[in-house]
């Protein structure tokens, strides 16, 4: 069967390679993409936010960042950190920040992915290029062949007509089906992220007059959260 297949693409000539080349320059994309979007940002989002919304009720805001330093490979988790950065500043302030959050994170959603529609559509343009150059060589074949050989020629002109213009589509198809399954994942997320960065932002704006916060990135996130007192220092333990 592998010999088969490595016969199909070896006679299909220089455009079949060049398919091939374009269909694993595709895999790579969207097996990075799956990673990202199904398991790099996945995360329980309802117990985060409601987390994140039970501190900033309480106005304990550094505790909120901790949880979002410990999360800091999650774009939501990075969206509230910056935010929260501001949640002692004017309402203004926090709307600016807000609109920061998701001009940043957004565009971690759909890197890459529109590579993978052009690369389909450039699999079936090859698919037909192969396909011209086979219909070429056939009537090559029947022009100025050999009557002995000319038979021989138009088959293998035929062959390799059909042969890259199978190849082109067998790439292209599954290419645009992973390109669907990618974009609607990646405005799931988007839509997760831009309800909760409102909710947040709305939170904020209506607790009233914020403590003054602050983060630093060599944070390390322990087990349990720090409780804290109503004035926000640390309760000695």
């Amino acid at each position: 069967m592998l010999q088969q297949i490595v016969n199909f693409i070896v006679d299909s000539g220089f455009v079949g390679w060049t398919i091939i080349a374009t269909g694993f320059f595709a895999i790579s994309i969207i097996a990075e993409r799956i990673k990202k979007l199904f398991f790099d940002f996945h995360m329980n989002t309802d117990s985060f936010t409601k987390r994140i919304q039970h501190f900033v009720s309480q106005q304990r805001f550094e505790e909120a960042l901790l949880l979002c330093e410990g999360l800091s490979r999650k774009p939501i988790a990075r969206a509230f950190k910056t935010i929260l950065l501001k949640a002692d500043r004017e309402e203004e302030a926090i709307q600016q920040a807000a609109d920061i959050a998701l001009s940043e994170n957004m565009p971690l959603f759909n890197k890459r992915i529109h590579y993978l529609s052009m690369l389909a559509n450039v699999a079936t343009l090859l698919g037909l290029l192969g396909t011209i150059h086979g219909l070429i060589l056939s009537f090559q074949a029947v022009a100025t062949a050999d009557p002995s050989q000319k038979q021989a020629l138009l088959a293998h002109g035929i062959s390799v007509s059909m042969y890259t213009t199978a190849l082109g589509l067998a790439v292209a198809i599954p290419v645009m089906i992973a390109y669907s399954f990618l974009v609607s994942r990646q405005n799931q997320l988007s839509e997760e992220l831009f309800e909760q960065v409102q909710k947040l932002e709305e939170t904020l704006t209506g607790v009233g007059p914020m403590m003054s916060v602050s983060s630093s990135n060599s944070i390390d996130i322990g087990p349990e959260v720090p409780k804290m007192t109503g004035t926000g220092s640390y309760r000695n333990s």
